[in-house]
Parts: structure tokens; sequence; C-alpha cells
């Protein structure tokens, strides 16, 4: 808090001193109120009011309220709208205990003039006594107007804001915890307009914007933050969430990666897997981008998930030289070649692939046995385990040709059993598809 500025008025005091009160004693020990704003007088002021006020608050940092209130109270006797008397009699109210008559007075002498600067800090002090901290603030901030150097009120100033502030982000967010979106939303605002440079109130309006489903209030609140705050993560990540919402992958890819260089944690390295692997697949043929959806598979549609999904386990296997007649210009021939040349899928006899042919689950039991012994080759604990596992299958015999196949992927979780039955002559929908390349690719890793 400043320091009492004293207007010393000596000349005057000696003039007056033979017909005078008796002077107080010099101040030599540490005033008893150091925190007060002594109040300077205007230009032009009278040589007997100067001296009263000044004596005055001398009695005042002697604690003696008595003599201080008589000069004071001599002053505004002679002038009732003398305010500098006005605050002194305030800040002997405050020295009393009485801090509503200071408070009525200070409010008095800020009538006589709004920019009174020791009325405005002594106001600033009341109204926090009152647990009026933003009209407080208000008084503060109108007294450094005035006056700069006030350093001490500027700090007292910073910690009002940052109390405010935390006031603000505790009733916002009380309200967003429970979804009442729109009054967490009016409280941000209200908070911007009277910090509009702050970006994390646009960040955290964006988020419950983001909650509530205005998407668009959302972006443009984070791109605000962003603009205010260019090393916001949190702001790039909100922006980033909202384009893959939105179907923007590589859009969605860009944002992450800002926010990623910045804070490494603020997005799961999982989330951007996903969106890779989403960019790549906007990049394959139509007919790649629908098998999830279709109720039966083809063969190209086996080998093409296989290429391009397993392109790492299948380039393990040894290349053998193959024919395939029937692919030319097919959507899948870039993965079904070297699926065959792996020796994961075959051709028949006239070196056919038939790559529209329907998927039935006994065949795909054959291809992902091929793809398990592949998995197996470099995790020969794991083929110890299969082979050990005693299965039994309801519709498939340990004698039955297709055993081996089918024990090792039911053996190894790939293919479950429905009700204790494989069904080798179901066909194989797209779901299921994924569904099992999923857990093969878990088993691969």
């Amino acid at each position: 808090m400043a320091k009492w500025r004293y207007t010393v008025a000596s000349l005057v005091l000696a003039s007056l001193a033979a017909c005078g009160p008796k002077a107080p004693p010099a101040l030599n020990a540490a005033p008893k109120h150091p925190d007060f704003l002594f109040p300077s007088s205007p230009q032009g002021t009278a040589a007997n009011q100067l001296a009263r006020l000044d004596r005055g608050w001398q009695y005042l940092q002697f604690d003696d309220f008595r003599n201080a209130e008589r000069e004071f109270a001599a002053v505004l006797k002679q002038q009732p709208s003398f305010y500098p008397a006005e605050t002194a009699m305030a800040y002997l109210s405050v020295a009393r205990g009485n801090e509503k008559d200071a408070l009525t007075r200070f409010e008095r002498a800020l009538q006589a003039d709004a920019g009174y600067v020791p009325a405005l800090v002594g106001r600033g002090q009341m109204l926090l006594e009152f647990d009026r901290d933003a009209d407080a603030l208000a008084s503060f901030e109108a007294a450094v107007a005035r006056d700069p150097s006030l350093t001490d009120i500027k700090s007292r100033i910073e910690v009002l804001r940052f109390r405010a502030a935390q006031d603000v982000l505790s009733r916002a967010k009380a309200a967003a915890d429970a979804r009442r979106f729109d009054e967490a939303a009016n409280i941000y605002r209200q908070a911007i307009a009277g910090s509009p440079d702050s970006s994390f109130l646009y960040r955290d309006l964006a988020i419950v914007e983001q909650r509530a489903g205005q998407r668009d209030n959302a972006l443009e609140h984070f791109r605000k933050a962003i603009e205010l705050d260019p090393n916001d993560a949190r702001s790039h990540a909100g922006i980033g969430g909202i384009l893959d919402n939105q179907g923007d992958v590589l859009g969605a890819i860009a944002e992450y990666e800002r926010a990623r260089a910045i804070d490494p944690n603020e997005v799961p390295e999982s989330v951007m897997a996903r969106l890779r692997a989403a960019a790549a697949l906007a990049r394959m043929p139509a007919a790649y981008r629908a098998i999830p959806q279709l109720a039966v598979v083809t063969r190209a549609d086996v080998a093409a998930l296989i290429g391009n999904r397993l392109e790492s386990l299948i380039a393990r296997a040894q290349p053998r030289q193959v024919i395939i007649t029937d692919i030319r210009n097919n959507w899948a021939q870039v993965w079904i070649t070297p699926v065959v040349r792996s020796g994961v899928m075959d051709t028949g006899p006239n070196y056919e692939f038939e790559p529209s042919r329907q998927v039935r689950r006994a065949e795909l039991a054959t291809t992902i046995s091929r793809l398990l012994s592949l998995v197996a080759a470099g995790k020969p604990e794991l083929a110890k385990k299969w082979q050990a596992a005693h299965i039994a299958i309801n519709d498939v015999g340990s004698t039955h040709l297709n055993y081996p196949a089918v024990s090792a992927v039911v053996a190894s979780g790939v293919m479950p059993l429905s009700g204790g039955n494989f069904n080798l002559l179901r066909t194989v929908s797209g779901p299921e598809l994924m569904d099992i390349m999923g857990r093969l690719e878990a088993l691969a890793r």
C-alpha cells in the first residue's frame, strides 16, 4: 500500500505557533497507519487549512484520535465542501474501526472530486471489507489511472483481477459440470468483455460450446484463442477434434500435429494412428473402402486387406514364382500379386485367382492359418501354445481335411467358434472379416 505523502507547512506552523493549538510532537517513531494515503490539498488552499490538516494527520499517526478529529472538524466547519478534510475524517473512521462511516465519508469526498486519489484508494480498502471486490477493483483502477506511481495499489489490482478470474472460472466450471452450458457460456462472455485479450477465456468458452454441440461457435473461439496465443496446444487440439467430427481427416491431423508439437501429451498417439489410418483409407479405391459394409466378401477383398494391412507380415515369406491370368485391371491387383507370391493364397490349376468368388469360412481358415505360420515364425512360443490346444469343434472332426487349419485359427482366437460350431460353408461378411483382421494384426504386432 502506498505510504503517506505529507504536505508539511513548516513556515505556516511557525507563524501560527504562538496563537494556534499546541503542535503534536515530532513523528520520530513509525507511524501507526502507514498504509493510509495522505489527503493532499488542491492548489490555492488556505494556509490555515493546510496547517490544520497536516497537524491533524500527525495526531492520527500517533493514534490521538480526539485531537485529530478536532483539527479535521475545524477545517470542515470552515469549509464543509473541503474534500481533503472529509477524506481525512474517513481515514480517522477507519482507524477507529468504523468502516461504514468511513465508506460514507470517502463517497462524499468523491462526490466533490470523482478522481481524488486518496479517497479512491480509501474507498477501495473499505469496499474490500464489505466483500465488494469488483467495486474495490474499479476504485483502485481509477486511482492508478490518475497516479501511475501507486505501485502497491497496482499489486493489489493484480490480486483482485486474479481472484475475479478464479471466481469466474469456478462459477463457469460448476455450470458446465452441471450441463448448464448456456449459463457457463454467458459467464465466459462477460469475463471476455472485461478482459478481451485473455486467450484462455476464449478457449474455455469454446470447450463449453463444443460440449453443447455448437461447433461453429466453438471453432471460431478456438481460433480466436490461438490468434491471441499461438502456443495454446489445447485450442489446436480442440480445433482438431471438431474437424475430426466433421470428417475432415487431413485438417484434423494438421491441427493435432500442431498441438503435439507444443505439448506431446495433448493428443494420444492412438488418436493419431486412427486418423492416419483413416487418411490412408481415404486414398484407397472405393471397392476397398466398401469392404467393412459388405454382406459377403470376395477373394479380392481378402487379398486386398492382407496385402495392405499385413504387408510387413507377408514380406517374411519366401516369395515364389506365380502366374495369374485373371486379375489384369482388377482394382485389387496391386495386393493380389504379392499375397499369392507369399503362398498365403493360391491360384487354381488354370492359374486363375477368381477375384470375384465369394469366400467361405473354410477357405478363409486356410488363408489365416498360413498367416499364423508367418506370425509363429517370429514367436515360436505361440505356435507351441496353439498346437498344444485340444479344441472340440462340433462340426469339424479331428480327421476332417480342414481340421488342422480350423484348430489353429480357433486356438489362436482369430476365428472363434459360434455355439461350438465353426460353420465351414458359411460365407464371410465384411464386418466379420474386419474383426478377424484386427485380431490377426494384434497377434502380428
